[in-house]
């Protein structure tokens, strides 16, 4: 039967119908909340992002944001939206003050959309806008406008914003108060001398990327941190003993988890600082192997390489931030002395340790190949981060890998994976413990190698094969212990490929509750008990591990709907301390702890 197309298949949607149609094209994912890029979560930015940039421009200091009940409120003391314009901003496609770059000079939303898509998004939305002792209120439900009043006040300037996401978008969701606070302290530590109230918590930092990558170190520095402001850049560094590079980097107070142009410049400028103090021409790897560093610019057009604003692209802003931190650096080790021999033996012991590296490393590509396509255990898909073509770009995005368990689980997720965007590479068991050994162990064992090659992280992730990575074990003892294990694999030598999210955990069902008519996938036992409460005659299996869910069941699980568990670092001082502890030489501690929680 043909299918009808003609004038009538042609609608036009106003830009409320369309954003509520299409939630994805204006917020990425919707998601329950569980995850920190989740739909929910960008709401609240794109509101919060509306405060900082008021402080930005020098109006207001304090933003105060409560919420309770998954109902967000957000109020700052800024110069409060222009009164006769307030409906027009909030509801209004195109609508606002950032075009022109005269009353908002660094910002990164600049399409006048944001606002306008936490209204559409929200099954309430209020907006009071103060100014001069005059207020407009607008209040709205799914976008429309339902009520609209002007009024005296004496309320300070300013703007405050409250909204509910609605559940006919996003389903059942909740906040997760974590992930908010993380990102707050992100917008404290960018911003100096601004306090933020969260549920009445306050929120402020004295010395901002200094105050990063101290919460984030804690003791784990090799040397004091280098730190450098001004108007439109700030950045610090140090070092610590452990490998590869690890970055925070920002713009306009967006995080760029993707680096870009600016990061670029950055790791450039501290190899040529170095090299010019010591008089040496170390590689960039000596030098910043172990570095952890956090760089934010601020500038007037940002063009970032993806809706998602993850990665600069302005090529224009190299040479005055190459300029600018080789001098500080230079500066830096000029005016310390003590700081200056701490690097330079830092330095050293990375140039002893990668002459040791290469002669394993020699041995260990006698034995394999380099190229991921012959590595034993791999079945490949078609598209990956690595793929320059700009008509890819979309699908590299989409790329992704699952270590599985075994050959049983690989040959199911094998079958039911979209070939175009999923591999997977078969573990053949127990990786072997990585917790506290040198980078040349990769090269001595078989397995290791191989996923790292897989992956193409040999050299850093700059490299990285797979948007995600994806540890996908049977929910038994075994498989949290194999699970584990690579985690651990991955915090030891490949940090950053966790810092910056790219590895996950798959969820899949633990029980299938069904009778003649329904199959109900379970993920908890009180999903189980639930869905046996909704079925008559319910027949309950426990799946004990991937290979006994047949591939025409295992497909759903992997599809649009797969439920994947981001792993996330707080703090790179504590997740260390917590790996030693758990995998670690230190079974007596361990099993005192053990005992202590079993009784």
């Amino acid at each position: 039967m043909a299918v009808k197309y003609d004038e009538g298949s042609i609608l036009s949607l106003s830009p409320l119908e369309h954003i509520r149609l299409r939630p994805g094209m204006y917020i990425g994912r919707l998601g329950n909340g569980s995850h920190i890029d989740d739909g929910i979560y960008i709401l609240l930015k794109e509101i919060i992002d509306n405060a900082i940039d008021e402080f930005v421009m020098r109006h207001g200091s304090r933003v105060v944001i409560t919420v309770l009940n998954n109902r967000v409120s957000v109020r700052d003391y800024g110069r409060g939206i222009p009164l006769g314009s307030v409906v027009d901003c909030v509801s209004k496609i195109n609508t606002g003050a950032k075009y022109t770059g005269e009353a908002f000079q660094y910002s990164v939303g600049l399409n006048g959309v944001g606002t306008k898509a936490v209204n559409a998004l929200s099954s309430y939305f209020k907006v009071v806008s103060n100014r001069g002792k005059k207020a407009v209120s607008a209040v709205f439900e799914r976008g429309k406008l339902v009520k609209e009043e002007a009024f005296d006040t004496d309320e300070a300037d300013g703007t405050y914003f409250e909204f509910v996401p609605d559940e006919e978008i996003f389903g059942e969701y909740s906040y997760n108060m974590d992930y908010i606070r993380e990102r707050l302290w992100a917008y404290a530590y960018l911003n100096i001398g601004l306090t933020i109230s969260f549920n009445k918590e306050i929120i402020k930092s004295q010395n901002g990327l200094m105050d990063l990558l101290s919460k984030e170190l804690g003791d784990s520095a090799l040397y004091e941190v280098i730190h450098y402001k001004k108007d439109n850049i700030e950045f610090a560094f140090t070092h610590t003993n452990g490998f590869g590079e690890n970055y925070f980097s920002y713009v306009n107070g967006q995080h760029t988890s993707d680096g870009g142009t600016h990061l670029a410049a950055f790791k450039e400028g501290i190899l040529k600082g170095v090299n010019e103090y010591y008089k040496k021409s170390w590689n960039g790897n000596e030098i910043r192997d172990g570095i952890v560093g956090a760089v934010a610019i601020k500038i007037q057009d940002p063009v970032f390489e993806s809706q998602t604003k993850n990665k600069l692209g302005n090529t224009d802003v190299k040479g005055w931030i190459v300029s600018d931190v080789k001098e500080a650096v230079v500066d830096a080790l000029m005016k310390n002395t003590k700081l200056a021999q701490s690097i330079q033996a830092k330095i050293i012991s990375n140039e002893k340790i990668h002459k040791e590296e290469q002669l394993v490393r020699n041995g260990a590509r006698e034995k394999a190949k380099k190229t991921a396509i012959n590595i034993e255990k791999l079945k490949e898909c078609k598209y990956h981060l690595t793929d320059k073509a700009a008509a890819h770009r979309a699908e590299a995005e989409k790329s992704m890998i699952f270590l599985t368990e075994g050959d049983s689980a690989s040959g199911t997720i094998n079958t039911a994976r979209d070939a175009r965007y999923q591999a997977v590479f078969s573990l053949r068991g127990k990786l072997a413990n990585t917790e506290g050994m040198k980078r040349s162990f990769i090269y001595k064992h078989d397995e290791l190698y191989n996923i790292m090659c897989a992956l193409g992280i040999e050299d850093g992730i700059e490299n990285l094969r797979y948007a995600k990575v994806i540890i996908a074990t049977d929910a038994d003892t075994d498989g949290f212990h194999i699970r584990n294990l690579i985690m651990t694999y991955f915090f030891t030598f490949f940090e950053e490929l966790v810092t910056q999210g790219h590895l996950y955990i798959l969820e899949t069902p633990l029980f299938r509750v069904r009778n003649k008519n329904t199959n109900i996938y379970c993920y908890s036992e009180k999903e189980r008990d639930e869905a046996a409460r909704t079925l008559k005659g319910a027949e309950i299996t426990r799946f004990k591990g991937l290979g006994e869910i047949s591939a025409k069941e295992f497909g759903q699980f992997i599809g649009e709907n797969m439920r994947l568990v981001p792993v996330s670092i707080s703090s790179i001082k504590e997740t260390r301390d917590i790996m030693t502890f758990c995998m670690g030489d230190n079974t007596p501690k361990r099993r005192e702890y053990i005992m202590e929680n079993l009784i």
